[in-house]
């Protein structure tokens, strides 16, 4: 790939990155635009244009098996169709396992990762999904791809929810907390203000309620400082302190 699929995303406005993507296909060939190809579809399908995305994806199925698409190109349309089919409200394992299957056999560690992430989120129970996002941790922690090894921080996040609606948010505050210092060490403000909401409210679903106030507010402070309203700090600020939120 020629083109930097991340620099091309913008996830906040599906709409502006299909019109980037289209543009990029406009530039590419071969696998190249089937790749860009299954990022439109992606987009559309983030935008709630779903019959649209689907047809993006049917048109690259008889591309899939010729040998100069690459593995790639399978894995992306397996795993895309299985994401679609979980934001039009269809979710649907099958297509997710074969984009593992698939990643796997390739060798290409950061979409078998994203896969197995997939998978876990259409898991039917608590359980389940904890028992997924334990597989894909695991696997990003030991990946030489370092993409792979970048997925470790959000699999944290994920495992950290589903261990709470497995009834464990003890289990979750370790795993928030984990999430929060690699999001710390990797210089990500953001999302590193994201990670220490998870972990206090990992700490007022235990009860610690005065640790938990104190982290918050301290954020809300920072988020101030840098101009941002996070209207889910202010509702957890009101919880602790039974009070509407401003």
């Amino acid at each position: 790939m020629s083109e930097d699929l991340d620099a091309l995303w913008d996830f906040e406005d599906p709409i502006g990155s299909a019109e980037v993507f289209r543009a990029a296909i406009a530039r590419a060939g071969g696998a190249e635009r089937d790749v860009l190809t299954t990022q439109l579809a992606r987009a559309l399908g983030l935008a709630g244009r779903y019959d649209e995305a689907d047809r993006l994806l049917e048109s690259l199925d008889a591309t899939t098996g010729a040998a100069e698409a690459g593995a790639e190109v399978a894995v992306r349309v397996a795993l895309e169709r299985g994401r679609l089919r979980r934001s039009s409200g269809r979710p649907d394992p099958e297509p997710l396992r074969r984009a593992a299957d698939l990643a796997h056999t390739a060798g290409l560690e950061a979409l078998r990762i994203d896969a197995l992430h997939m998978l876990a989120l259409v898991a039917e129970t608590p359980a389940a999904q904890v028992v997924a996002n334990r597989e894909a941790l695991a696997l990003a922690r030991t990946a030489t791809d370092p993409r792979a090894r970048r997925w470790e921080a959000s699999l944290l996040n994920n495992l950290g929810c589903a261990l709470v609606d497995a009834g464990d948010p003890g289990a979750a505050l370790e795993v928030f907390r984990q999430a929060q210092q690699l999001r710390h060490d990797a210089g990500q403000g953001r999302e590193e203000q994201i990670a220490r909401w998870m972990v206090a409210w990992a700490l007022r679903l235990l009860g610690r309620r005065a640790e938990a106030l104190a982290m918050q507010r301290t954020l809300k402070e920072d988020l101030v400082a840098a101009g941002i309203d996070d209207a889910d700090v202010d509702a957890e600020i009101a919880l602790l302190t039974d009070r509407p939120p401003s």
